[in-house]
């Protein structure tokens, strides 16, 4: 196998923090002293784990944890990093920990690992882990003041909100940062059960071929064409992997919704806020968009003692952790710093209340960076009880309004064949490695949908020119009605800022198409995610499609657009289009073309429901 794969040693792969990748780990005029300890678990295995401490060090220090998969003992001293130099210069005792099978740390490697039975002593997961660590530092460390606060993007986000389900006593803050919730219905692996291939495929070969970072070596620069010419699913194990990635083979045991998906996501692990927790997201999260919402709400739900915030900024994943984030791919946001302002503005202040006490507390539930009017907005709940739901309709033409089709409509429906031969790009070729020299994977999710116009299998409506800005704040929910000639199919639906055809402001953004709400649905799944069933061929359905959060200006002289299209390749798997049981296990033969018909009749109102404020 290790023909296939090229190792790698960099730091966060996942959060992109803007640390020197390949910095010493100390220099003599750092302001931070460093040492590496192996601190032993309850069973007896010894995580390895980074500590620094101030060399001018005043008064008792809380400590900042984060634990990651990615590997520590290349981090920069704190003042060095920009994720966390606010805080660094604020003063905190840093630590910084392998988990366990992973770089330096001993025992075994488990993707999202499972809770633990407690009645076991010795019985481990990742709560135990840093309750292990914690209890060791307040012994072991000096002129610490008893207080610990952890943080992390993406798996280090997870490991961090995983803390706060079973904290030490100590543990009095928690800021996960772009933490999955649930691998089936969001996130990294799948999205409402499409499975997410070239992600799924790269990130198992990244964590699981060997103890330290691994790319896969594709031999090619475009991996359109070698997911493409890989064939059916089962090609992955028969000539590549050979069954020793236990991710990939995770996802072949496990095509539904069934308990090992149910029991790792957050929902199942998560209860009440135990301390006091942020979430942190970004509208253009390539990776873990939805998770933060989903922390948030579903800890919402007990939070009777207001521990329990969510910010949302204009960032692809852990885009807030390094430079000044004015702009995101393309997209300007009118000179606001808005990387710098969440670090020194939101996170630094955050954790200097939590942990030692300083400012007046005073945080608003939810802070949202509002795209469009390029502002920040504070809502003392998240979605705002403001917004109303209103239905932006499909029409004949390929017109969009807020007026209900009627009966005169020239047309019930339009239609396109979809043919898993020849899927659409999910954005614009090449499509480099996920994580290769490069790649573009980072900013995807705000490139110019012009590039599928032209395609016969995309189908598009719009607005007219707008007279007045409709802003939309809180989730936003596509109502689909369709049909397919086959007995399977996904759904793809892209809601989109269509910019002026003559936009002074910057004339290269003329007619730019920007999405700001997207996802794909799995048509076998409609009625139930633990229960698929075919679709019968030509039978109109109803398929309800969360396209999540999003807090949007749409401005006047613009335009709103809304997409649909049944292929998004390679991040999403092509469906058959015929019912089999287990994707994974289709054979070739059963992939086939298929004529899809979305329908925006009187009877079959196809639409998108908005969160409009007033």
């Amino acid at each position: 196998m290790s023909t296939f794969f090229t190792k790698i040693t960099f730091i966060g792969i996942l959060c992109l923090c803007s640390a020197n990748l390949f910095a010493q780990p100390t220099k003599p005029d750092d302001k931070y002293s460093r040492q590496e300890v192996m601190i032993p678990m309850r069973d007896g295995i010894k995580l390895h784990t980074v500590i620094y401490t101030p060399k001018n060090q005043s008064e008792k220090l809380p400590f900042l944890i984060t634990r990651t998969p990615y590997g520590v003992n290349e981090n920069p001293s704190p003042e060095r990093e920009a994720y966390i130099k606010d805080m660094a210069e604020e003063g905190y005792i840093f630590v910084a920990q392998d988990i366990r099978g992973r770089y330096l740390s001993q025992g075994t490697f488990e993707m999202q690992r499972f809770n633990r039975d407690k009645k076991d002593p010795k019985a481990i997961d990742e709560a135990s882990d840093t309750y292990d660590t914690i209890d060791w530092l307040l012994k072991n460390v000096p002129e610490n003041n008893g207080k610990a606060g952890i943080y992390g993007i993406s798996y280090d986000g997870w490991t961090a909100i995983i803390a706060g389900t079973d904290p030490h006593p100590a543990l009095k803050a928690v800021s996960e940062q772009a933490t999955p919730a649930d691998m089936f219905m969001n996130d990294d692996f799948h999205h409402n059960g499409a499975f997410r291939l070239s992600y799924g495929f790269e990130y198992s070969v990244l964590t699981e071929a060997a103890k330290t970072d691994s790319l896969y070596n594709f031999g090619q620069y475009d991996t359109y064409d070698w997911y493409l010419k890989l064939g059916t699913l089962s090609n992955i194990n028969k000539k590549y992997a050979h069954n020793t990635l236990p991710t990939w083979n995770n996802f072949i045991a496990h095509p539904n919704y069934d308990s090992f998906w149910q029991k790792q996501a957050l929902a199942y692990r998560l209860d009440t806020p135990r301390t006091a927790i942020q979430h942190v997201s970004g509208w253009w999260d390539q990776e873990d968009m939805v998770g933060p919402q989903t922390a948030y709400k579903t800890l919402e739900k007990k939070d009777v003692n207001h521990k329990n915030f969510i910010v949302l900024g204009p960032w692809r994943h852990g885009g807030w952790a390094g430079g000044e984030g004015k702009s995101l791919g393309n997209i300007k946001f009118d000179d606001q710093a808005t990387g710098t302002y969440f670090r020194k503005e939101i996170q630094a202040k955050w954790f200097a209340w939590y942990l030692k006490g300083k400012g007046d507390g005073n945080f608003a539930e939810a802070i949202s960076f509002q795209t469009g009017s390029n502002k920040w907005m504070n809502y003392s709940a998240w979605p705002p009880k403001e917004a109303v739901s209103k239905n932006i309709y499909f029409h004949t033409d390929g017109k969009l309004s807020f007026e209900k089709p009627s009966a005169t409509e020239t047309k019930a429906f339009d239609s396109y064949v979809s043919d898993p031969s020849k899927p659409v790009p999910y954005r614009q070729r090449p499509i480099e490695e996920t994580y290769g020299p490069g790649s573009r994977w980072y900013f995807w999710l705000t490139e110019d949908q012009r590039f599928v116009d032209n395609r016969p299998d995309v189908l598009t409506w719009q607005t007219d020119t707008l007279t007045q800005d409709v802003t939309i704040t809180g989730n936003v929910l596509a109502k689909l009605y369709a049909s397919t000639s086959g007995s399977d199919a996904d759904w793809v639906v892209k809601l989109i800022d269509v910019y002026p055809q003559d936009y002074k402001k910057e004339l290269k953004m003329s007619g730019y198409e920007l999405m700001i709400a997207d996802d794909v649905f799995r048509g076998r799944f409609r009625k139930s995610f633990t229960k698929p069933e075919p679709i019968t061929p030509g039978k109109v359905e109803a398929y309800s499609i969360d396209l999540h959060g999003a807090d949007h200006v749409f401005k006047k002289g613009h335009k709103i657009m809304v997409q649909v299209q049944s292929t998004w390749f390679p991040v999403i798997d092509r469906n058959p289009q015929k019912y089999v049981p287990n994707i994974f296990e289709a054979k070739a033969s059963d992939y086939q073309s298929a004529t899809q018909k979305v329908y925006h009749s009187a009877v079959f109102p196809s639409s998108v429901i908005l969160p409009v404020m007033q």
